[in-house]
């Protein structure tokens, strides 16, 4: 019992630490410290071991993912490739679309395999233009890119996304795994969780709210669209990403694949966006500090998942949703969406969750594919809660806003209806 209360509590005492803005590694090394004490482990090797174990093998096995992906969003910031796409929805949707605006630039270059950090980056001024223009409230914008970036994009078929790369290390299966209703499941998120963002932003218009930037924001400036990149140029480096990485999957190691991609990716947009940027060596040194701060971030919540793992409690919990009867799939579904609320990190639940329960569904049977997907929708719904890495940076570091002001909405579109759309899925993956 104690157990329990101590995971429950410190997962509860996670959230609250990031609400109020203290640094997320830190956080989840003092919260896996009281899960250390409650579960019965020895403090000293809860940390030094399970904590430090969980950091340093997920920083081994996907630095070089991150640091490509990190690159390749920098090539595409610094040649002003990002702000080329994000200013041409501008023109094909006005400014009554620019809540569409911000999550289509978003998802696109999230699909073309840039860092979701550097997505909230380097469209957030964009952002502000838009939603300045339209005179829409500025707390929807950490919204507007979060669901752009780690919702529907994330979880697709084909994405090069790493929630969609790591299911391929155990199941054995190739980035498009999952067929129809990976898709279908993504369209539905895409299509509920914009209808809704739309609806919260009108809501808040008709109650009175305008634009207005947070106070540390005053001095902000405008982008401009001026001397970018063409649009089809700007695209042409996502569009190889994508290709060469379902291509190469099917030939050697998913995570090789993307890895190649990624360099390939940033070396052609470099090539094609050589004249839009004189900072070609300030992008290597800004990309390797924008992965190292967004893999760091990503193995804190991972390290305090491991000792999670670790405490009574947590093996009681997997024991049951692995033997549950009937349908097998809701009890993958589940032990997944639960790691991701302990974790706060689609990666990070990811990582923790499938070298454990991967080997018990495919002793079962079940089919890779269908699991592979199942995996990827379920690491998309309780990862956004608000001690999530992605969210602390998007809501405060990018757009410091606050998550008092600007997480209700993210909760609705990144948590809410994720979850009910993976177990509609699973549900067909059942059935069909």
């Amino acid at each position: 019992m104690l157990s329990i209360i101590g995971l429950i509590g410190s997962l509860a005492l996670l959230i609250y630490f990031t609400m109020r803005g203290i640094n997320i590694i830190i956080s989840a090394v003092f919260c896996s410290l009281i899960l250390a004490l409650t579960g019965g482990l020895n403090i000293i090797e809860a940390l030094t071991e399970y904590y430090m174990e969980g950091f340093t093998n997920f920083f081994k096995s996907w630095f070089l993912i991150f640091l490509a992906g990190a690159i390749f969003g920098k090539v595409m910031e610094d040649t002003r490739a990002a702000q080329s796409i994000a200013f041409w929805f501008q023109e094909k949707v006005g400014s009554k679309g620019a809540v569409l605006a911000v999550v289509g630039a978003s998802a696109i270059m999230t699909y073309g395999g840039v860092s979701v950090y550097i997505v909230a980056f380097c469209v957030y001024p964009i952002a502000v233009s838009l939603f300045r223009h339209a005179n829409l409230p500025h707390r929807f914008i950490p919204a507007a890119l979060v669901f752009g970036s780690i919702s529907f994009t994330m979880t697709s078929p084909g994405s090069p996304e790493i929630q969609n790369i790591i299911p391929t290390q155990h199941f054995g299966t190739t980035p498009m795994a999952g067929g129809w209703i990976g898709f279908l499941g993504a369209f539905i998120i895409m299509i509920a969780g914009g209808f809704a963002l739309q609806k919260m932003v009108g809501k808040a218009v008709k109650n009175g709210e305008t634009f207005q930037l947070p106070y540390k924001d005053t001095t902000f400036k405008h982008s401009t669209n001026e001397k970018l990149p063409h649009i089809l140029i700007s695209l042409i480096p996502l569009i190889i990403v994508v290709s060469v990485v379902n291509i190469l999957s099917k030939y050697i190691v998913t995570e090789e694949a993307v890895l190649v991609a990624l360099v390939i990716g940033a070396l052609m947009a470099w090539i094609l966006m050589f004249p839009y940027t004189k900072t070609h060596m300030t992008i290597l040194t800004k990309g390797t500090e924008n992965a190292l701060v967004a893999i760091a971030n990503t193995c804190g919540v991972v390290g305090f998942g491991a000792v999670a793992s670790q405490v009574p409690a947590f093996s009681t919990i997997v024991d049951k949703l692995t033997n549950m009867p009937g349908l097998e799939y809701v009890g993958l579904a589940i032990a997944v969406t639960l790691i991701a609320g302990i974790t706060g990190s689609a990666a990070g639940r990811l990582g923790i969750a499938l070298p454990i329960l991967a080997p018990i569904y495919l002793a079962q049977g079940l089919d890779p594919g269908a699991m592979h997907r199942i995996s990827a929708f379920a690491s998309g719904g309780l990862d956004s809660l608000p001690h999530n890495g992605y969210i602390v940076t998007t809501v405060q570091g990018v757009c410091r806003e606050t998550h008092q002001k600007a997480y209700k909405p993210i909760f609705m579109i990144s948590v809410v209806i994720p979850t009910i759309v993976l177990f509609f899925v699973v549900l067909l993956y059942t059935f069909f």
